[in-house]
């Protein structure tokens, strides 16, 4: 029953914000049934890129188990948490092709919801279509845990780099096996961190991250919309973002405030974690 409701309530939050996808039918934002999934057109438009050789980015090995324990999903999977993050990269990738963009903020009500756990598994899928490479940024200073999800332990992370303590290459990651994917977390909490997000240094990182590769999709991870202003502080510096909420947990009236919070911020769709009716969890 708590299912049904909750997606009458995504529902009608799409008739009120038509720039929303209804509800899914596991991670992504509109998937139909699983029968369906494998019909999902993919981006064709773009030519395919060739290996890439890390030099100055640091490559690191995750472990496997590590990765399971974490749910992160391996990007060449074959089941229906991997279909489901692949149609949500089609819809993702084709909404933010329509408008030429290039960076997309990864955003939940509160924590919990799954927001880092989708930001990875997203940013994989997107990387693996052989059509984009990927940068992960995670710009979560009050729970930093993109690192530790793969289980990387970072010299420097992108705090250093936003208080110009190490080079931007310095705090750079590719996790072996995740081919056209690079990781830049943060190392450690930051002071302030709101301030810092959309001030100078802030302002300055976006750029340089943008600059260096035009075609590439970057993504941020960021803290919950409710429990800090840092997400609301970043959002002008991002083109568009991704709603996370999860089946159980989510309350609609932190969803509905957490959009209305973010009505300046095109958003690509929504994504109901956990959804009970899915094997997977996802």
């Amino acid at each position: 029953m708590d299912r049904i409701r909750k997606a009458l309530d995504l529902a009608r939050l799409e008739r009120a914000h038509p720039g929303l996808a209804p509800r899914s039918h596991r991670a992504a934002a509109g998937v139909p049934p699983a029968a369906n999934t494998a019909e999902a057109a993919e981006p064709t438009d773009v030519a395919p890129l060739t290996s890439i050789v890390y030099t100055r980015t640091k490559s690191f090995t995750p472990s496997g188990e590590h990765l399971e324990r974490n749910r992160i999903l391996n990007p060449s999977g074959t089941g229906s948490a991997a279909a489901a993050y692949r149609m949500l990269r089609t819809q993702v990738l084709q909404r933010m092709d329509a408008h030429a963009w290039r960076s997309l903020a990864i955003f939940s009500p509160s924590a919990e919801d799954g927001k880092t756990t989708t930001a990875i598994n997203l940013a994989a899928s997107v990387a693996s279509d052989h059509a984009h490479t990927v940068l992960l940024v995670g710009f979560d200073f009050k729970r930093p845990t993109l690192a530790s999800s793969f289980g990387l332990t970072a010299e420097f992370g992108v705090d250093d780099a936003l208080t110009e303590r190490a080079a931007l290459e310095d705090c750079l990651h590719h996790p072996e096996g995740f081919e056209r994917l690079v990781l830049l977390p943060a190392r450690a909490g930051l002071a302030n961190s709101s301030e810092v997000l959309s001030g100078p240094h802030g302002r300055e990182l976006v750029a340089e991250l943008r600059g260096r590769y035009p075609d590439r999709i970057i993504i941020y991870d960021l803290p919950p919309v409710l429990s800090a202003d840092d997400a609301l502080s970043f959002a002008p510096l991002v083109e568009c973002g991704l709603v996370v909420a999860a089946e159980g947990r989510t309350r609609r009236n932190d969803l509905v405030r957490t959009i209305e919070l973010l009505r300046k911020t095109p958003l690509v769709g929504t994504v109901l974690n956990r959804a009970a009716d899915s094997p997977s969890g996802y």
